[in-house]
């Protein structure tokens, strides 16, 4: 297990800044997005020369990538919305592997039009499920044209909300491009916090060899992730 850090927690104007920042805090590996390298996280097409800046910048500061941001909702209630996310999906795992990143990072999307992190009611229809195995399949074909891999984020506020979905999407779905990203303070719906150290349990033993990458970050009291500083959870 190597220890990395989101590019983005150093917010500087250039990414070789931001890798800087990365090196003085005694890290070489990050998760990437490409918001980093001044362009939007998940873009339309990029210029051809900023592959090479980017390894560049990472192969002179012996920095690598861990994982690679590609998220978009799979499963937005628009088709052109969906098709439009596995376009910039295209892109993204062609800059991923151009800089030799393995691991692209997605989530399963919600039916909330607006907000890719809100949870919606329709999330737990079949519907719902049935579009993601689709979008999924569609996904994976962009990962094997370029030769990476999918790491799929359960999320409470996602279709895939419980460690028992994610495992059922990858058996369904049997595919070895498909693994898992586990961030655990993802998976504590409201009132789980008491069984925390029994959902942990059940995600390591159900998703094995299927792991590729963890998160770790503090929850508050309430359970709400994200919203508070490292050593104050």
């Amino acid at each position: 297990m190597e220890l990395g850090i989101h590019i983005n927690t150093f917010r500087r104007p250039t990414l070789e800044a931001a890798l800087d920042a990365v090196v003085e805090h005694g890290l070489r590996c990050v998760h990437f997005n490409l918001s980093a390298a001044g362009v939007p996280s998940m873009p339309e097409r990029v210029d051809e020369e900023l592959p090479g800046r980017i390894a560049e910048a990472l192969t002179s500061r012996e920095v690598t990538i861990g994982t690679f941001s590609g998220t978009f909702n799979m499963i937005h209630p628009s088709v052109d919305v969906r098709q439009a996310g596995l376009r910039r999906l295209d892109t993204v795992a062609g800059v991923a592997a151009a800089v030799g990143a393995k691991v692209v990072a997605v989530c399963t999307g919600t039916r909330d039009r607006d907000d890719m992190w809100q949870a919606h009611p329709e999330n737990d229809s079949p519907e719902a499920w049935a579009e993601l195995l689709a979008m999924t399949a569609e996904a994976l074909e962009i990962a094997e044209r370029h030769d990476v891999v999918l790491g799929v984020e359960p999320e409470v506020a996602n279709v895939v909300d419980s460690v028992a979905k994610a495992r059922r999407l990858l058996d369904q779905v049997g595919s070895p491009r498909l693994k898992i990203i586990l961030d655990p303070a993802n998976l504590f719906h409201a009132g789980d916090l008491p069984r925390m150290a029994e959902i942990l349990d059940e995600a390591f033993d159900l998703f094995g060899d299927d792991l590729v990458a963890a998160h770790a970050k503090d929850l508050d009291r309430d359970g709400l992730a994200g919203q508070i500083p490292a050593g104050r959870g």
